[in-house]
């Protein structure tokens, strides 16, 4: 057989296999649609069946809506099937005014469970916590509820009541908590002005104006000639809106990676980089995080922490690493889908791992450091009353806006008044403004 014959039936050979490889692929492709069809057709059957011979008449809106629950409820907690009613609700509290009692939940083992309480609503002043277990509401057993079906029946009308049945780790039993609901207005950024230049900002939720709240309150802070640091409180927050952990990210960092997600659909893979416009840069930042920050909390916290932009601090965050794409249907209806995966800058997927600290602390009560500030052993020329001033006291007792912070903690302490309204009565709070002032101390040596 000559060169040229051979090559020719290698060709045709080649070509035969193609044929057969895609004959093959055909088939099971088929095949696979063909299964598709009849497992929709097993739907439609078993509906038709119900509609003709249940014992009593059924809506079909009704069974079509459960059909669509029941698929979902095969894949992750997050996507849910979200009626008219419920989707209207969703979209106000994204807006940052809704009606009800103010906690954020989500289900681990199966057991719904609080991830955080807004802070200011009535979920919060009822003593709510992260963590703590919904049994029960309104008597009515929580098992098997999905998300939605049981945010549902948390709603209800302004000055209406509901009751919780809540299990909260070391507490033996379950406690009713009778909660009024209201209008919820949520206020995500709250500013304080610490000692000697430092502040403070607490991020509670990812809104629609959160970035722009923040950059407010960056354009104030920047402008003072003592400005020194920042602290980023992101504590119990349960996340939100995936553009405002990029803008609020962006705010940072003029350059490198914020976050990027991977999904099966090409749209859903996604590189996000930081941009120079706008970035406020040139001093230190320590953010906060604990078990119950997630979603777009752990987006802005790896984002800063990958890029070297912040100093981390607290405990491991919650690990909701998935994104989801809500979709509004025709009647009114919307779809919360799990779309894709959340990515840091360094390429750790967050899903079920949440973020590191770089620096792990754990949170103290605060009742228990006040008596530790209280009874503590030591005492130095400056306890005893009536010593000589110092220069230093001499200076701080002229200024309203400025006091030794320890002697500050002491002093409020012994007198039994409450510290909550000063961030720097959280033992972590206090911790990241030591790691801020310890920064500026070791760059100027």
């Amino acid at each position: 057989m000559n060169k040229w014959s051979f090559s020719k039936l290698k060709m045709a050979f080649i070509v035969a296999i193609a044929g057969v490889l895609l004959l093959q692929a055909g088939t099971s492709a088929f095949a696979s649609t063909n299964q598709h069809y009849l497992n929709l057709q097993l739907f439609a059957k078993v509906m038709n069946l119900v509609k003709k011979y249940y014992v009593e008449e059924v809506d079909t809106k009704k069974l079509i809506y459960g059909g669509i629950k029941g698929m979902l409820h095969e894949l992750d907690p997050h996507t849910n099937f979200l009626p008219p009613d419920i989707y209207q609700e969703f979209e106000n509290e994204t807006s940052g005014k809704f009606g009800g009692i103010g906690i954020e939940i989500t289900l681990q083992d199966g057991i719904l469970t609080i991830l955080s309480p807004i802070e200011d609503t009535p979920a919060w002043e009822a003593g709510l916590k992260s963590g703590d277990k919904i049994v029960t509401i309104n008597s009515k057993s929580t098992k098997g509820l999905s998300l939605s079906e049981s945010a549902q029946m948390m709603r209800g009308d302004n000055g209406s009541k509901i009751v919780l049945g809540v299990a909260r780790e070391g507490v033996k039993g379950k406690k009713d908590y009778v909660i009024k609901r209201r209008t919820i207005k949520i206020k995500s950024v709250k500013h304080s002005a610490l000692n000697d230049g430092y502040h403070y900002v607490r991020l509670t939720s990812f809104i629609e104006n959160s970035s722009r709240e923040i950059e407010k309150v960056l354009k104030k802070v920047t402008k003072e000639k003592a400005f020194k640091g920042l602290i980023l409180d992101l504590r119990r927050n349960p996340g939100g809106l995936l553009d405002q952990a990029i803008k609020i990210s962006d705010l940072f960092l003029s350059k490198g990676t914020i976050v990027s997600t991977k999904g099966r659909d090409k749209e859903n893979q996604k590189v996000v980089s930081a941009t120079s416009a706008g970035t406020y840069e040139g001093f230190p930042i320590v953010v906060l995080i604990n078990e119950y920050s997630a979603s777009a909390s752990e987006i802005v916290a790896g984002a800063l922490k990958d890029n070297k932009r912040a100093l981390i601090l607290g405990k491991r965050s919650f690990g909701k690493g998935s994104v989801q794409s809500v979709v509004k249907m025709g009647d009114g209806s919307g779809l919360k889908l799990t779309v894709a995966r959340y990515y840091t800058p360094s390429g750790i997927s967050i899903q079920a791992e949440g973020i590191v600290p770089d620096v792990i602390i754990d949170e103290v009560d605060s009742e228990a450091f006040r008596k530790a500030i209280i009874n503590r052993k030591v005492r130095r020329e400056a306890d005893i009353d009536g010593h000589l001033l110092s220069a230093k006291e001499q200076k701080q007792a002229e200024s309203k806006d400025s006091q030794g912070l320890f002697n500050w903690w002491e002093k409020t302490a012994k007198k039994g008044k409450k510290t909550k309204n000063n961030p720097l009565s959280d033992f972590q709070v206090l911790q990241a403004y030591n790691y801020l002032r310890a920064y500026r101390t070791i760059k100027n040596m």
